[in-house]
């Protein structure tokens, strides 16, 4: 059987420091929506380390929806869902429909997206976490930023040269811009987290 799994080195370097963060901050019950799941080894880690949450992983991209498929199929969790296809730019989301049974999504995890596609993205997201959060409930954003419109490092202006040669609307985005973005559905910016490799997390809470 071929076996789809994509690897991330990025990931493995990274994924204990954002364990150590979604352990304090995310609830207790309900489900984490991944937005953005990639390769899909940030799901098959967090997972099984967060019961009871249920962790549900979800793509755009069909090929980095079969790297989940097949990362599940290696190391299952009885707490991980099967992925689901998502779009963040569509006014309905698959959790939102009536089929849904994954369970009331209470928080929503996402790494490494709003930099790495148009800025339509971060819209799309945001307006997605209001409708979908409770009140209290917490999306949690992992990634280089800017901020002040200025660099936190060399090494993330040269990266963002490099998204740019791949795409003009791609970006390492002002947290300030997002953060108004963020407000202006409902979002409060209510803490900035440092990570390693000048990645910071930031967490927004519906009001």
């Amino acid at each position: 059987m071929t076996d789809r799994r994509q690897f991330a080195p990025a990931t493995e370097r990274n994924r204990s420091s954002i364990l150590s963060v979604l352990k304090v901050k995310l609830p207790d019950t309900g489900t984490v929506l991944e937005v953005a799941s990639g390769s899909g080894e940030h799901a098959v880690f967090f997972a099984p380390a967060l019961r009871p949450l249920k962790w549900q992983p979800s793509n755009y991209d069909p090929e980095q929806l079969e790297s989940v498929e097949d990362w599940i199929a290696h190391q299952p969790s009885d707490n991980l869902l099967p992925p689901i296809s998502l779009d963040v730019t569509k006014p309905l989301w698959p959790v939102e429909e009536a089929g849904y049974n994954g369970g009331p999504i209470t928080a929503i995890f996402n790494a490494n997206m709003i930099h790495i596609s148009p800025w339509q993205t971060c819209e799309g997201l945001m307006a997605g976490a209001r409708r979908i959060l409770p009140v209290g409930g917490r999306l949690i954003l992992y990634g280089p930023f800017k901020v002040n419109g200025e660099h936190t490092a060399a090494s993330n202006a040269k990266f963002e040269s490099w998204l740019k040669s791949l795409d003009p609307d791609f970006a390492v985005r002002d947290i300030e811009v997002v953060s108004a973005e963020a407000k202006k559905n409902d979002l409060g910016h209510t803490a900035v987290l440092p990570m390693p490799a000048n990645n910071y997390i930031h967490i927004f809470e519906k009001t």
